[in-house]
């Protein structure tokens, strides 16, 4: 096992995910690489895969997609900085989560369409186009 003062030259890629932030638990990350939402350099892969600096990720969170270089290691999760340290993300994927941001920003919400109890104008076109 490696020491705090060694470098690493490989980790498992669920624990990587994990460090980088991208999952809140390993478990989670673990889930979601058995379901095919992370690629490994083009290719599916399992949970106790190694990942070391240089590989691609392609990891899909909803309607995200990063495409990314792993960058470094880290055997502990840290702050979001450092982990943001560990990845290079492609200019693509970036300008892409970016648009879809702002799509969602400028999309209605759901919720707005719910306005919660009908108004007493709105009951009587309720009852009047029910025939009550």
């Amino acid at each position: 096992m490696p020491t705090d003062r060694t470098p690493l030259d490989r980790m498992r890629l669920d624990k990587w995910l994990w460090a980088a932030r991208f999952f809140k638990t390993r478990s989670l990350a673990t889930q979601a690489i058995d379901n095919g939402r992370v690629k490994l350099n083009g290719e599916r892969v399992k949970p106790a895969r190694d990942v070391k600096p240089g590989d691609r990720l392609e990891i899909r969170l909803g309607e995200v997609e990063w495409m990314l270089t792993v960058q470094a290691l880290a055997m502990q999760r840290g702050p979001a900085p450092a982990a943001q340290a560990l990845y290079a993300e492609d200019p693509g994927s970036h300008a892409r989560r970016q648009q879809q941001a702002s799509d969602r920003k400028l999309a209605a919400s759901p919720a707005a369409a719910i306005k919660g109890r009908p108004t007493k104008r709105d009951r009587r076109q309720i009852h009047r186009f029910t025939g009550e």
